[in-house]
């Protein structure tokens, strides 16, 4: 019943900045931990980076450090990904889920999933 959509990806320059959304609704939004994943053609999912059901705690996978940041407004019921400085290797489809627990990086932890929204950057 509950689902996630997200937004704002598209074609940008190395170096250029990016603001993803993801919306969820039909589920308690609070009750979740929020993480993005990616996944490029030929490669596996991987996780990006994760935050706690209050936005209190937050872990991020080495290769969102210091460029990404996650964030998550509860009355929304959104979740953001603000990424910085991108690179030609961050071109994947970014994916949002809600997540049981602080399993962030656990992708069989997740209740939700969004379809994706595509980002691409170019060299």
């Amino acid at each position: 019943q509950g689902q996630l959509v997200e937004s704002g990806g598209g074609l940008v320059q190395a170096g250029g900045s990016l603001r993803l959304s993801c919306v969820a609704s039909g589920f308690t939004f609070d009750d979740y931990a929020m993480s993005w994943f990616r996944q490029a053609p030929g490669k596996e999912r991987e996780f990006v980076v994760g935050i706690s059901w209050s936005g209190g705690s937050t872990d991020y996978a080495d290769l969102a450090k210091g460029r990404f940041t996650i964030s998550r407004d509860n009355a929304k019921n959104t979740v953001y990904l603000q990424m910085n400085s991108l690179k030609p290797e961050d071109t994947a489809l970014y994916y949002c889920a809600a997540v049981r627990g602080l399993y962030y990086s656990d992708a069989s932890a997740s209740d939700y999933w969004g379809q994706g929204t595509q980002v691409t950057v170019s060299s």
